[in-house]
């Protein structure tokens, strides 16, 4: 099967089709794989069709892979499943906070560098697309004005922040629950070794350092409507074998709305971060 390539916006995402299963699992392919990533952030390779064995080892070739904490796969503690159905994964519960644009790992000094998400079944009930939105494409598009008003700002990121999203008005045990996981503070707007630089923002960007609580969150606010504006956006629409990949450091990403019925199964993996937020 020939192999196409076709770049989906003028900033963001690359669609591949013609490769899959072990044709994935390449050196080759992953060099290239890595490529588009840097330059498009999000790779999306078509009815990929990859077992659980090829996706650890494709994503073993694009960098450290990290183990997943309660992943809720039997034989392979790299995946994480992505699911509702809480026999299926003991992070059911919390899928609905992945409804709202968020980062992983901004919680953490090195937040994951990439994820690979594949479908193992789609979503039955008409929801389940992912979104993705450019963080470093809507630095680039602020005014030289507000970019130097972004400079030195720090925001904190907590687990907390991205649960009141779902439930603002939650009980002392669910709170304290919540709270257990740590905070961190980062600069919000991320200067790469490089000198690239994006914005760290999304639902676990709680509070602005030496704000008021009503001033810093309207500048949140303001730049996630900034930032997942239609020019920053991309959706991508699931078919069954679908493999996704994106840049986790400057994409934000959310699940649009399914079901807690929902048969949507998606299996994830990690790689590590390689750069410190600065």
């Amino acid at each position: 099967m020939a192999v196409t390539v076709t770049e989906l916006t003028p900033t963001t995402g690359v669609e591949i089709s013609g490769l899959s299963g072990s044709r994935l699992v390449d050196p080759g392919v992953a060099a290239e794989c890595r490529s588009a990533l840097e330059r498009r952030g999000v790779v999306i390779y078509r009815e990929a069709d990859v077992d659980d064995d090829e996706l650890v080892a494709f994503s073993r070739l694009l960098g450290e892979v990290v183990p997943l904490p309660m992943g809720g796969h039997a034989t392979h503690p790299e995946i994480q499943r992505i699911t509702r159905d809480p026999s299926k994964s003991p992070l059911a519960a919390y899928r609905e906070s992945t409804f709202h644009w968020h980062i992983d790992g901004t919680t953490e000094e090195v937040p994951n560098r990439a994820t690979l998400l594949t479908a193992r079944r789609i979503a039955d009930d008409g929801g389940g697309d992912t979104a993705f939105a450019n963080t470093f494409a809507a630095y680039e598009a602020l005014s030289e004005t507000e970019r130097k008003e972004l400079d030195g700002v720090r925001v904190v990121h907590s687990f907390t922040a991205s649960q009141l999203l779902v439930t603002p008005d939650p009980s002392p045990k669910e709170r304290a629950a919540w709270d257990r996981n740590p905070a961190r503070e980062h600069p919000l707007v991320w200067t790469r070794r490089s000198g690239r630089r994006s914005l760290l923002i999304g639902a676990t960007a709680g509070e602005v350092v030496g704000r008021e609580a009503k001033e810093g969150r309207e500048l949140l606010d303001r730049l996630l409507d900034w930032a997942t504006r239609p020019e920053f956006t991309l959706r991508h629409r699931w078919r069954q074998g679908d493999l996704v990949i994106w840049d986790n450091t400057g994409m934000l990403h959310r699940a649009l709305p399914y079901g807690e019925a929902s048969a949507r199964l998606m299996h994830r993996t990690s790689l590590a971060g390689e750069e410190e937020v600065a």
